[in-house]
């Protein structure tokens, strides 16, 4: 069962740009942090905004550990002074801040990925007692659809035999590309593949029926995993709770 609240925009302003929308989605997760926690630092443009925020918060007395999910939100946290751990251990997460590239509002499912750090971000995430996932409204569907691919990180060795073996399965995939246009290779060593589908009609099946593939090493379907998401319009950011 979802719980849906909404927080006015302070002073009743319209945002009109993107980023404001989602530094304000940030500002409302980075609230939820408190003294002492045990804090995952999501990957992507918009938790960029997330990391700067708790940097501002480190600087004004609150004192937190965080745990990057990306050597880039790893070296934005390390020159705003957030005291690190290199990776999850035993002791469960406190709190992980991530966005998404599309959110589910029917029951939280996620897509996720397009930034590069979906196996570290799925292991944190996993690790995690909440995951608050924040974002603009651009993000929000009813349901998770084939509007955009689903990234899927592949070993290197033989992608091409995995890249034909998730082709068969039903979606078509595509090798990621830098903007230069260098094969993207993630802080593993390993490739991805933006895997479109026509429709998403069982994420929960399609994400099993791609783990399952030989030279799979993670999908970027986040399925029962967010606990919190925040979602920034021009008036106000939504809270769904799970």
């Amino acid at each position: 069962m979802l719980r849906q609240l909404a927080a006015s925009i302070p002073g009743g302003a319209r945002l009109m740009n993107l980023e404001e929308l989602k530094e304000h989605a940030a500002a409302t997760a980075v609230a939820m942090v408190e003294p002492g926690m045990l804090v995952g630092l999501g990957t992507g443009t918009t938790t960029t905004h997330a990391i700067k925020l708790l940097g501002e918060r480190f600087r004004d007395g609150l004192r937190f550990t965080g745990i990057p999910t990306s050597s880039v939100s790893a070296r934005l946290a390390t020159s705003l002074g957030i005291p690190l751990i290199e990776s999850p251990t035993a002791t469960p997460i406190d709190l992980t801040i991530d966005g998404a590239d599309e959110i589910a509002e029917a029951d939280l499912s996620l897509i996720k990925g397009m930034g590069g750090a979906l196996l570290r971000e799925k292991i944190v995430a996993s690790s995690s007692r909440r995951l608050v996932i924040i974002g603009d409204e651009t993000k929000l569907v009813r349901r998770l659809s084939g509007r955009i691919a689903v990234p899927v990180e592949v070993v290197i060795f033989g992608w091409e035999a995995t890249w034909a073996r998730l082709t068969a399965f039903g979606c078509q995939p595509e090798l990621r590309r830098t903007p230069e246009g260098e094969v993207f290779r993630t802080d593993g060593g390993n490739y991805i593949l933006n895997c479109k589908f026509d429709e998403l009609p069982d994420p929960a099946a399609i994400e099993r029926g791609l783990s399952m593939i030989v030279g799979v090493v993670e999908v970027g379907l986040f399925i029962g995993m967010a606990t919190t998401v925040l979602v920034a319009s021009e008036t106000e950011v939504r809270r769904i709770d799970r």
